[in-house]
């Protein structure tokens, strides 16, 4: 009989039966398979038909059911069935590829489809009715020993998209036990391939990997093979070291990984804004990279939190080594009081005010915070300061003019 796709509640969603009837011949394919045998939850559905994207459009409009043409030159169409969305792929050969892009021929072969896939994991297609699933590459057996295995050589594999490279460290980082060594040999002879992609392509796998339950070993894996070197030459083993240390620090801590976070552990300090260019990463990220190795401060960690934010301060504090627990819960307050508030105790209104204002800040946060009758007491005294410190000058100045 084989393998049977498990009950599972994304196939229940509403919509997704009414998708499948109006198609006809369809079958789940990929990551929703995969993740179901492995008993993962799942939030993308993608099917795989033999129609023409032309004939899915046709059917869904027919029926009622949104069609969008989201990657209709590739054979994609995304269908929206009540709120339920999924990509429906039609079956694809490869007529020619050159390392970042296929050009495609449709075909009515299920073989053929799996045949372009990169991993056997991956090339698995499930009945909707019967469950029951197509595996032409042995990718059941695969799941089953936790293996990341391409198709066929994995140096053609490579050779006709080169993202496959980090593709197989991520995949192995989430699913993987022992590594494929076939395929780690294909990708150290094909590190420099890297080279030849979309530093954004290379940045998504890349934050990805991060997050996966084994990257750190997997990391440490690619560096010590020197897979990352071509495009990111910055990461070496003391970077590795540094993201292990991070990793059992997030842990203890109960905070999530982040992929910039465990970016930054990787990238020596004085890289990241460079790194941080080169991968295109968005503005937010380039700032979170660059400073999250700017270390805890002298001031305290809720000090930290209210300076540079939270996000930011348990970035900081499980990079220097710090533990963030007791800020995680901590809402930093604002300052509760304002500039007017100097006016009316005697300042000028100017520059002064803004230079007392940050000074009453100062001392507050130096503090800890105290609450707002010893931040009176605090504001009545860098006044009194300010006000001293201008009656001085005012008498050096009265004084220089006499001379």
């Amino acid at each position: 009989m084989g393998v049977i796709l498990p009950p599972a509640p994304w196939r229940d969603r509403p919509g997704l039966a009414e998708l499948i009837a109006v198609l006809g011949d369809a079958r789940y394919v990929g990551g929703a398979v995969r993740d179901t045998l492995l008993g993962l939850a799942v939030s993308d559905v993608d099917l795989a038909t033999p129609l023409e994207p032309v004939e899915v459009v046709r059917r869904l409009e027919a029926a009622g059911i949104r069609a969008v043409p989201t990657g209709i030159a590739h054979g994609t169409v995304t269908a929206v069935s009540q709120g339920a969305i999924v990509e429906v792929t039609t079956l694809r050969r490869d007529v020619a590829t050159d390392g970042r892009h296929a050009v495609v021929a449709y075909t009515d072969s299920w073989h053929e489809d799996a045949a372009r896939r990169d991993f056997t994991i991956n090339a698995l297609y499930a009945d909707p009715g019967t469950g029951h699933i197509d595996d032409f590459f042995g990718g059941c057996d695969d799941l089953d020993a936790r293996r990341v295995r391409f198709i066929g050589d994995p140096l053609r594999r490579i050779a006709e998209d080169h993202l496959r490279i980090l593709r197989f460290f991520r995949f192995h980082a989430r699913f993987g036990a022992e590594v494929d060594e076939a395929a780690l040999a294909a990708c150290v002879a094909r590190a420099n391939d890297l080279m030849a992609l979309s530093r954004e392509r290379v940045a998504a796998e890349l934050l990805k990997l991060l997050v996966a339950p084994q990257a750190v070993a997997v990391v440490r894996l690619m560096v010590t093979n020197g897979i990352l070197r071509p495009v990111l030459p910055e990461i070496e083993v003391s970077g590795v070291e540094l993201l292990t240390a991070l990793a059992e620090a997030e842990s203890r801590a109960g905070v999530a990984p982040h992929p910039i976070r465990r970016l930054a552990a990787l990238i020596p300090p004085a890289d990241t804004e460079a790194v941080g260019a080169r991968l295109k990463l968005s503005n937010v990220d380039r700032r979170r990279l660059a400073a999250a190795r700017l270390g805890s401060g002298d001031e305290g960690k809720r000090a930290l939190a209210y300076r540079a934010g939270m996000e930011l301060a348990v970035d900081r504090l499980l990079l220097s080594g710090g533990d963030p627990s007791e800020i995680m819960d901590w809402l930093p307050p604002r300052l509760p009081i304002s500039g007017g508030a100097l006016v009316e105790r005697g300042l000028q209104k100017g520059p002064a005010v803004a230079t007392a204002l940050k000074a009453v800040e100062n001392r507050w946060v130096a503090e800890g915070f105290p609450d707002q009758p010893r931040l009176e007491e605090i504001a009545d005294a860098v006044v009194s300061e300010q006000l001293e410190g201008a009656i001085i000058r005012q008498a050096d100045d009265a004084s220089s003019g006499r001379a």
